[in-house]
Formats: structure tokens, C-alpha cells, sequence
């Protein structure tokens, strides 16, 4: 399998497709590479598409910390390894996003764009209702906690969608899964340091979206780095929660694609 070791920590990724440009795809907590499935298939005929898992989570292993400055340089020391001298399209979900931006602002040389999608610049508003779930998580298993973790990570209309039953369904039995070490990642999203005073620095094309549906990171974070990030475009999905990717990924993918394709 492959693995590359970034800032002491094996970490996997997938590297598929062809063409001249890269396109590096980084998950949401709770989620792996899979996420990002969709997207690949529709980009891998004409993009090289890499999609990594964050230490600690999926099949990559963990030694040290897992905040949000560790999973930065994790994901540089990714980029300059696999991409060499060429500029990538990096595509972030959340924490994908949480990163994204500290890459854009500390390292634009790796950027040819930067794609945002349901995330913020903030410190976590909603620290202690998760610090208690990721503390249940912890005592009583995934089980305890998966019906409310699913209606954070899915819009309603995902929820209520038969056909959206099968994905959602797949990653239920994921997280459900997941060993107790997960609740690590988890912390380290939970008490990340916000970033807003360094969005004035990033300066390549950005794209922010965000689903209509989200509780998780709500559709006002994606409008407050919109502002603050000059010529940035805003895009609402519709009909989607925070896992816009994984609810509408037909949408998602031809906007990220419009997008990149001008950057």
C-alpha cells in the first residue's frame, strides 16, 4: 500500500489518474479517502488526483499530536514529495479546509488554487457539546453517539433521500468501527486554534462552498472568509449537509471543476 512519511508519521494516500495537473484531496474528521471517490472518478481522466488520510485516521499511523498545525505540515511534506516543483489544486473538506488554509497562507508556493468546502476559520464554537460526545465516544463506544453524529455530518434532505440510504448507511458502519484512538483526531479539531487573521495572506484563486444544510459549520463561516479572502467565489450547494461531497457529488465536482479549470 502506499504510504510516505510526512513529519514522522506513515501516511496514506491514493495517486490516480493522469494529466499535467495535480488536484490533492484532503478528508473530513470522522471520514478517510473514500470521501472523496466520487470527485476522483470525475476528474481522474484528465487530473493526476491524490487523496491522503490525516494521521490517526483511515490507514494512516500516529506518533505524535494530531492539531492542526501537525496535519499542515504532514500535508506540505505530502505535497513537496509527491507533486515535486509542480503547484497543486488542493481540495479541502472541514478539516481538509482547516488545512487548506494554513497551506495557502504559509506555503502558497505549493497552491495553484484552493478549494474550500464546508469549513471554517474559527475555533470550534460548538466545544463543549462535542468535547461530551467525543468523552461518551470514548467510555461507550461509537455506538453510543452514531445517531447524532449522523445528523451532524448529513443535511436532512440527505437523511430523508432513499437513495442517499446505501452511502450513508457505509459510513455509519465506518464510524461505528473506528477504535477509541479516533477520539484524538477529534480533539484536536475540537480545541484547533482559529486562523481568520491569517486569510489576508492567501492570495491564489479560492473557492469557498458550503452545503445549504449545514449544522455542522454553518453557511456564515464559509460567507466570513468569502469576505476576507480577496477575490474568493462563493458557492451554496444545495440539498446538502456538511458531507456536501459525499450528498451531491455530481454538483460538487462540476463546480470545483469549473473553478480550477480558470485558476
Amino acid at each position: 500500500m502506499p504510504y510516505l512519511l510526512c513529519n514522522q508519521d506513515r501516511i496514506f494516500y491514493t495517486d490516480s489518474g493522469t494529466g499535467n495537473e495535480i488536484i490533492v484531496f484532503s478528508h473530513g474528521l470522522l471520514f478517510d479517502h473514500r470521501m472523496w471517490d466520487a470527485p476522483v472518478n470525475y476528474f481522474k481522466d484528465r487530473y493526476r488526483c491524490i487523496a491522503y488520510e490525516h494521521r490517526g485516521q483511515g490507514q494512516s499511523q500516529v506518533i505524535g499530536s494530531e492539531d492542526m498545525d501537525t496535519l499542515f505540515e504532514d500535508t506540505a511534506s505530502l505535497i513537496e514529495q509527491l507533486a515535486g516543483n509542480t503547484k497543486i489544486h488542493f481540495v479541502g473538506l472541514s478539516m481538509g479546509g482547516f488545512v487548506g488554509m494554513r497551506l495557502a497562507a504559509r506555503k502558497p508556493h505549493l497552491l495553484k488554487s484552493l478549494s474550500l468546502l464546508d469549513t471554517s476559520s474559527d475555533p470550534e464554537p460548538h466545544r463543549f457539546k462535542y468535547q461530551l460526545l467525543n468523552t461518551i465516544f470514548k467510555l461507550g463506544g461509537a455506538p453510543s453517539v452514531i445517531d447524532k453524529i449522523i445528523k451532524i455530518l448529513f443535511g436532512n434532505s440527505s437523511l430523508g433521500d432513499s437513495s442517499k440510504k446505501e452511502i450513508i448507511h457505509f459510513w455509519k458502519s465506518c464510524i461505528q468501527n473506528y477504535p477509541s484512538s479516533i477520539t484524538k483526531a477529534v480533539a484536536g479539531v475540537i480545541q484547533r486554534q482559529g486562523v481568520f487573521d491569517e486569510l489576508k495572506n492567501i492570495s491564489i484563486p479560492t473557492l469557498i462552498a458550503v452545503g445549504e444544510e449545514d449544522i455542522a459549520i454553518i453557511p456564515a463561516k464559509s460567507e466570513r472568509i468569502h469576505h476576507e479572502i480577496k477575490g474568493s467565489k462563493l458557492v451554496t450547494f444545495p440539498k446538502a449537509g456538511h458531507s456536501s461531497c459525499i450528498e451531491q457529488p455530481q454538483i460538487v465536482s462540476k463546480i470545483i471543476s469549473d473553478f480550477i479549470r480558470i485558476s
